[in-house]
This record gives structure tokens, C-alpha cells and sequence, in this order.
């Protein structure tokens, strides 16, 4: 009796509950350089026009050469702290300039001039949204470390024929702001995201063209994974992404290896990869286990930079008011968001979308003027769903497509005062895209693309679909409206896509309820 009285009881006891298995969580912090809009260098008077003849745009002191000295350019100071200013940074009223020292072939001092320990701007916030096909769009906020400035290095050019590399200096002491981000992303498209929004801003300030392809702008990521509750993980950078693109697919492929890295027993290593844009993968370029040390030290031709922080204050020649400035900046693009929402009562989705790509907000702006009584839905739909989509499919970007605003009008026109049908406005993008000057009414009669709205000719359409599609017609008559779809179907493949949908249909509900 007793023995069963103890298995009852054991028996009974509650089952312990097994841990939660713990996610792994990546972690993404970015650094961004920009190239600041500038006629000149940061330090000297060399032009920075992209594309110059080799070794050209070289002043003596972008050299290196013995007692030259750098001049700090003012219009660099005032973009950097518009920037800031932007970006909701504190402006510090003194910053400092430090010898950042490391030795590659095309930086001919031997040390970079940076701002290490005290830089132009600290404790920004930048909040964005984040596009992500397929997903719902949200709004991601990371911080803002600091802002500073610093000069570009040359670029060692490799021939592969003469077997020796050779160094062109005219990006040496390019102008730059670097961004330095906190670690608050998670994936890719968070990170192509804030760069796409960044970008924006930089050229509404016109402090940066923000052409990647150029250099203008470059991107390091650094990357970590670990799980939940546990610190962060060891981290890898992957160093000058060139695309928006590039971003996200980067950081997604590296966030990816490390987890099979994990999964499969090994170990994540500090090191610098680079991205094989071809192959899509990261490939490692160096460790990182030797800490580098770059002996940074004040920069001793250069004083303290010093701006004015007073409310009210006015730029004099020697100092730079900070307050004055913050007038100069411009509507940014959240707030054009908001404007077009509350303005135009759009959703906040096709904001994000017309404000992400300029040349479409332009268009928009343009188009509704001009065209009082077109519905702004029809245009907003026509522009992202048709024109971009368009432009999507040919990998084209929106800028480099030569359809202009006054064709586009034209083809909403139209389309709104039921001359052309949809079917038709999309077959106008693709002849205006491979015409540009060509007229719209001039191409709606040369290709037949009126819409066809007599009704005996669509009654005869409808007939002839009916007969055509039997089995449509009985299920119909029988109670399955859907069936109304394939009917209406068969008239326009029969009309070639002409037809007035909204005719059709009208005559088919009718012809439909003769014949029962």
C-alpha cells in the first residue's frame, strides 16, 4: 500500500518545463563617408570634378610636398553642420583635428587629418521608414554617434599587364563627413533603408550628390549575430559597399554566414570582408586579431575649429554661426511625407514610395497641378504601379527614364476622359520611353489605341463572347457572379484590349439577364 502511494505521488508531480530555445539576433552598425559638394578640396584649392585626367586636380600640400600647409574650407565646415543640424546633432562649439597615421601608397603624408576626439557633431537620431517587399513598411530610429570631417586618400590603380600599380592622387584630400551610427539595426534592408533615407536628405541639403557610383558616397557595415539576452557576438565589417542595392545584400549574406558558420561548430572571426558584388558573397580581405594602433595626435597645423552657438547670431568672416545655418535647411523629406498625406489625403505607403524616388514626387506635383478634376489616386496609381513598374522590370532607374511630366500628363488625360483604356496607357510608357518627344494623341492614333466606347460594336463583342464561352454564361445564369470575369475576359481578347471595361460589363449584366 505504501509503495503505491509513493508511485501515485511521483506520478503526480508536475513536469519541469522545458527552457525556451533562445533566437539569435544579428546586430548591424554602419559607417557612412560622404563626399561633401564642394569646388574644392577639404584643405587645399584643388578642383573635385569626378572624371579628371590622372594626377591632375593635385595641389602641393595633396602631394605631401615639404612646408605646405592645409587651409580649412569653409563651405565643408557649413555643409557638415547643416548635416548635423538635419540630422538633429548636437554641433559642438569646439572641435578638434587629430593625424590619423597608417601607411598606404596613395596617402602621401603618411596619416589622414580626421576628428577623433573631438569631433563637428555627436548624438544625432535619424528616424526612417523601412521598405521591405512583401512586408509592411514601419519606422526604424537609430542613433547617430558622430559626425566629423576628414579628408579623402588617393587610389592605387593596378595594371595587370605591366605587373605594377600606380597611384592617382586626385581624390586626395577629397572632402568627407563620416557617419558614424550606433549598432541599432537588424537586417539589410533596415540598412539600405537608413542609407536611401540618408541619401535623400544630403541632396535635399545639396551637402553630397550621393552618387555611389562615383565614390561619393561609401558604406561600411559592421555585423554581428548572438543570441538573446547574450552580449553581442564577435562582429565582421564588410568594407566601401557600392549600391543601395549592394547594402542589403551584403548584410543579409554576411548575417547568413555567420549562422552557418555557428550551426556548423565554428567561430566567428574579427576580420575585414569585402563584397563580391558579381558573386553575391563576402570574401575575407584581412584579421583584425592585432589591434592597429594609428597613434592619432592633434593636428598641429590646424587650430581649434570654433563656431558660434549664440541664438539669433549672424556668420561673420572668422566664425561660423550655427543658428544662422539652421535657417538654411530645407523642407526633408518626412516632412514632405506628412505634407503629401494631409495635403493630398494620400496613405502613408504611396508617400514613402513618391518622396523615396524624387523624380516621381516631381512628376506627381507637376501632373495634379496641371490637371484639375484627375483623381489623385489615378495618378499616384499610374505613376507607382504602372510607370515604376515599368521602369523596375528594365533594372532603369526612375532618373534615367526620358519620359517627361508633360507626356505623362498627357497619357492620364486621356485616360481619365476615357479615350484610352489602361491596357493602352501602359503600351504609351513603353512607346514614349523608346520616343521621348513623340506626341501622345500623334501615338494613340498611329498605334490604334483608342478605346472603343460605341456600344453596338461592344454588344457585338459581348454576343460573340457569350457564344464563346458557354459554360461562363450557364454558371452565371445559375447564381456564380464571379463566372462574369471569363466573359468579360473572352470581349477583351476579342477587342484586342480596347474595349470600355466598364461598357462591357454594363452590356453583359443586361444581355445576360435577357437570355435566362
Amino acid at each position: 500500500m505504501g509503495s503505491y502511494v509513493i508511485v501515485r505521488r511521483l506520478a503526480t508531480q508536475p513536469k519541469l518545463a522545458k527552457a525556451p530555445k533562445r533566437k539569435w539576433k544579428s546586430v548591424v552598425g554602419l559607417e557612412v563617408h560622404a563626399q561633401i559638394a564642394s569646388a574644392s578640396k577639404l584643405f587645399s584649392g584643388s578642383g573635385t570634378a569626378f572624371g579628371a585626367p590622372l594626377n591632375t586636380a593635385v595641389a602641393y600640400f595633396d602631394a605631401s610636398i615639404p612646408g605646405t600647409l592645409p587651409v580649412l574650407n569653409r563651405k565643408c565646415v557649413e555643409s557638415g553642420i547643416k548635416t548635423a543640424l538635419a540630422l538633429g546633432c548636437r554641433v559642438n562649439e569646439v572641435s578638434m583635428f587629430d593625424r590619423k597615421h597608417y601607411f598606404y601608397a596613395d596617402l602621401p603624408n603618411g596619416y589622414q587629418i580626421t576628428q577623433q576626439r573631438a569631433a563637428l557633431a555627436n548624438s544625432g537620431l535619424m528616424t526612417f521608414p523601412v521598405i521591405t517587399p512583401g512586408k509592411k513598411v514601419y519606422y526604424k530610429s537609430v542613433n547617430l554617434l558622430q559626425l566629423q570631417l576628414e579628408q579623402d586618400s588617393g587610389k592605387s590603380l593596378h595594371d595587370e599587364h605591366l605587373k605594377r600599380s600606380l597611384v592617382d592622387l586626385n581624390r586626395a584630400g577629397l572632402p568627407l563627413m563620416e557617419l558614424v551610427f550606433a549598432p541599432d539595426l537588424e537586417t539589410g534592408e533596415e540598412a539600405a533603408s537608413l542609407v536611401k533615407e540618408l541619401m535623400l536628405i544630403l541632396k535635399r541639403l545639396q551637402t553630397c550628390s550621393c552618387k555611389m557610383e562615383e565614390g561619393a558616397m561609401r558604406v561600411d557595415a559592421n555585423i554581428s549575430i548572438h543570441k538573446e539576452g547574450d552580449p553581442f557576438g564577435v562582429r565582421t565589417e564588410v568594407k566601401n559597399i557600392g549600391s543601395v542595392r549592394s547594402i542589403s545584400q551584403a548584410i543579409s549574406y554576411e548575417i547568413n554566414r555567420q549562422l552557418e558558420l555557428v550551426a556548423e561548430g565554428g567561430v566567428v572571426t574579427n576580420e575585414t570582408r569585402s563584397w563580391d558584388a558579381e558573386n553575391r558573397r563576402t570574401i575575407a580581405m584581412r584579421d583584425k586579431e592585432v589591434l592597429q594602433d594609428y597613434r592619432f595626435m592633434p593636428e598641429p597645423n590646424l587650430p581649434p575649429l570654433h563656431v558660434n552657438l549664440k541664438p539669433g547670431s549672424s556668420s561673420t568672416n572668422d566664425l561660423i554661426s550655427v543658428a544662422a545655418l539652421s535657417k538654411e535647411i530645407p523642407e526633408l523629406p518626412e516632412h514632405t511625407r506628412q505634407r503629401l498625406m494631409e495635403h493630398y489625403k494620400l496613405n502613408a505607403e504611396t508617400a514613402i514610395i513618391l518622396v523615396n524616388e524624387p523624380v516621381l514626387l516631381d512628376h506627381f506635383v507637376n501632373i495634379t497641378k496641371s490637371l484639375v478634376g484627375v483623381p489623385t489616386k489615378l495618378v499616384t496609381n499610374f505613376l507607382i504601379n504602372d510607370l515604376l513598374t515599368y521602369c523596375n522590370k528594365l533594372s532603369l532607374d526612375i532618373e534615367d527614364c526620358a519620359i517627361s511630366a508633360s507626356a505623362l500628363k498627357d497619357v492620364l488625360k486621356s485616360l481619365h476622359a476615357e479615350q484610352i483604356n489602361l491596357q493602352a496607357a501602359r503600351q504609351l510608357i513603353q512607346l514614349l520611353h523608346n520616343n521621348p518627344t513623340s506626341d501622345v494623341s500623334q501615338l494613340i492614333g498611329e498605334h490604334n489605341l483608342e478605346q472603343i466606347c460605341d456600344m453596338s460594336t461592344i454588344e457585338a463583342y459581348c454576343q460573340q463572347a457569350m457564344v464563346n464561352q458557354p459554360k461562363a454564361v450557364q454558371q452565371y445564369q445559375k447564381g456564380k457572379s464571379k463566372a462574369l470575369f471569363a466573359i468579360v475576359g473572352e470581349v477583351a481578347k476579342l477587342s484586342a484590349q480596347k474595349a470600355n471595361m466598364k461598357l462591357v460589363v454594363n452590356c453583359l449584366e443586361k444581355l445576360l439577364k435577357t437570355q435566362k
